[in-house]
């Protein structure tokens, strides 16, 4: 899915930040990414911004709405009724963070925890339908839970979305298995256990990441911009990834796949 043209309902379709800094946020993200950022004018959206590639919207980044919540980047599930998906979330085993709300003319988002304790939202789509890029350079990729309990969290995802799971067992001494979750036989998210070496406080997250051109540059950008280390570049099955946290300490992934059949 290149290009989005409407909201796909139960697959991740939008990312945006939560920051203690937006300003500072934007000026970081547009000179990694080459994103044009535009700050919405409207009272009503809070300092929210759109990122955007060739005109097109990528992601968002706004100021906290709670100042105890952490700088974090959101993953949103799609889907067409919002109202219902909070339901069955908490039927599910889940708890609602932020009810069921419009957003202006733009379509309605929750934000719900899993029984793991990590935040997904999830946005019904009116005028604003998601990304409209995905799995292009600079844009989102791919998003992974993180989770402290994953076989607590796996069910929960699969009553809500429906979503199918492909497994791989873990590969070596100090490694863990590792679920991709699936809708219509396609993988469109990953899931694993929380490495044990992930200090204590960090509860369970959902982490997104961007696609680059080459990861070890990007990261090497990111670290001179102000970020900070997570895991360096390293290959995967398929590709190479890097984790860091922006100067806010909002953590994301840097993601380059191999093109299938290399």
């Amino acid at each position: 899915m290149a290009e989005a043209k409407t909201a796909v309902a139960h697959k991740p379709i939008w990312t945006d930040l939560s920051t203690s800094d937006a300003a500072a946020a934007r000026d970081f993200y547009a000179k990694l990414f080459g994103w044009k950022v535009e700050v919405n004018p409207d009272p009503q959206y809070g300092g929210y911004a759109l990122a955007k590639i060739g005109g097109k919207d990528v992601a968002g980044i706004g100021p906290k709405q709670m100042e105890q919540a952490p700088s974090a980047w959101t993953v949103y599930i799609g889907t067409t009724d919002a109202e219902d998906t909070v339901k069955k979330a908490q039927a599910a085993g889940g708890t609602v963070i932020v009810p069921t709300m419009a957003v202006g003319d733009q379509g309605k988002m929750a934000i719900i925890q899993d029984p793991s304790g990590a935040m997904i939202g999830v946005w019904q789509a009116q005028a604003m339908t998601g990304a409209q890029v995905i799995d292009k350079p600079n844009s989102m990729g791919w998003a992974e839970l993180n989770s402290r309990g994953v076989d607590k969290a796996k069910p929960f995802y699969t009553k809500l979305f429906s979503w199918g799971e492909k497994v791989t067992p873990a590969q070596g001494e100090g490694q863990v298995e590792y679920t991709e979750f699936q809708a219509g036989g396609q993988s469109i998210a990953g899931a694993m256990e929380m490495n044990t070496m992930v200090p204590a406080e960090v509860p369970s997250y959902w982490l997104v990441y961007f696609n680059v051109d080459d990861v070890d540059q990007a990261f090497n950008k990111a670290k001179e911009a102000g970020a900070q280390e997570m895991l360096a570049p390293q290959d995967m099955p398929g590709g190479r990834f890097a984790i860091v946290s922006d100067p806010q300490g909002a953590a994301f992934g840097l993601l380059k796949m191999e093109p299938q059949g290399s």
